[in-house]
């Protein structure tokens, strides 16, 4: 496991000479981990620091990845076991930053002011608040879930939604709070699809007399091997896929929900009553990330992702001299794409500091 020592700098007397070899990575989940590892092999000290009282950011609370159905743990306790070399500093936040010189000092809400001469943001996303999506009845009705509840449930196996009934039909709405401008959230989420078809075989291996119905308005699977796991849905766990929005969801008297959509393929409207109702809520920008970027002087993209230098060469780097990014802080990626990202963040972290 990475070392909890924190480093205190005396705030009396003189100041101390800055340990520019020194790196900061600001979010330790799977794009922050992977990057401190690339770090400390190229010999730089690293701190890791995270607002959670854990590491692994959303991945930690998965229960398997697609496409192979790794389990998610056994990624985070990997990455972990790679950082032994780093402070990792958790239920940490930045309180300040300022330039000094050619670095950055940074005071830490441990009330620690450290010095680093670059730093790497790799502070990921959140999930839309699917609530405000009134239509699919989250929060109002019972049987209606996110797709992180469901995967905590696979994770936990505790959850009186799906525990204390008998499950017999199951739906999937895949762009809830994606491809939505009424949302405020234009851009796909890039993950929700391969996703949804992930779960739906869960549950259809949980319960396999349920009936499984994903409502998708287009399947964009993009990914390796990601084609085959949609067929192998169909193929092998009978799994219905309707294009069409769902347009209306209401309670039966049983507690159970009804479904309206449209089948645009078919030409035809649906109505199927579901044991459950799972929501995709998408990938959206962390809404607590401004205050840094304004501190940080980097700027915000028109989705609220961080903004790359660009979007093809430069895209882990920041217009600020010092800062780079990783992962889902500058848009929806897979995992597979952030940890690319982290490892290629680490390479110009280190041409930069050798003044490449």
């Amino acid at each position: 496991m990475a070392k909890k020592l924190r480093k205190k700098y005396i705030s009396s007397g003189p100041m101390p000479v800055p340990k520019w070899e020194n790196v900061l990575v600001v979010g330790a989940g799977i794009a922050g981990l992977e990057a401190a590892s690339q770090l400390l092999s190229l010999g730089y000290k690293v701190t890791l620091i995270d607002k959670a009282s854990y590491a692994g950011g959303h991945v930690a609370s998965w229960h398997k990845l697609f496409p192979d159905r790794t389990d998610a743990s056994s990624v985070i306790t990997g990455l972990l076991s790679s950082i032994a070399g780093a402070t990792l500093l958790l239920s940490t936040e930045i309180l300040s930053v300022h330039r000094l010189g050619e670095g950055f000092a940074v005071v830490l809400s441990g009330g620690e002011t450290l010095y680093f001469k670059a730093i790497l943001l790799a502070t990921g996303f959140s999930l839309f608040p699917a609530e405000k999506k009134e239509e699919y009845g989250y929060g109002v009705y019972n049987q209606v879930i996110t797709n992180s509840d469901l995967e905590q449930w696979f994770n936990e196996g505790n959850d009186p939604r799906i525990n204390d009934r008998k499950i017999s039909s199951v739906g999937f709405v895949h762009c809830v709070g994606s491809r939505d401008i009424k949302a405020g959230n234009p851009q796909c989420s890039k993950v929700c699809c391969i996703t949804a078809v992930k779960q739906a075989i869960e549950i259809k291996q949980h319960f396999p007399d349920a009936e499984v119905w994903c409502f998708y308005m287009d399947l964009r699977l993009f990914g390796k091997k990601y084609e085959d796991f949609y067929i192998s849905a169909q193929k092998d766990y009978g799994i219905h896929f309707i294009r069409g929005r769902v347009s209306e969801v209401s309670e039966a008297i049983d507690g159970e929900v009804i479904v309206k959509a449209e089948d645009t393929l078919n030409g035809r409207p649906v109505k199927i009553k579901l044991s459950l109702l799972v929501l995709m809520a998408g990938i959206i920008s962390r809404n607590d990330i401004q205050p840094l970027a304004e501190d940080l002087s980097v700027m915000m993209d028109s989705d609220g992702f961080l903004l790359s230098r660009d979007n093809i060469t430069g895209i882990t780097r920041s217009q600020r001299p010092g800062i780079f990014y990783a992962g889902t802080c500058t848009g929806p990626k897979t995992i597979p794409e952030s940890l690319a990202e982290a490892r290629s963040a680490a390479i110009d972290i280190h041409n930069y500091l050798r003044g490449l």
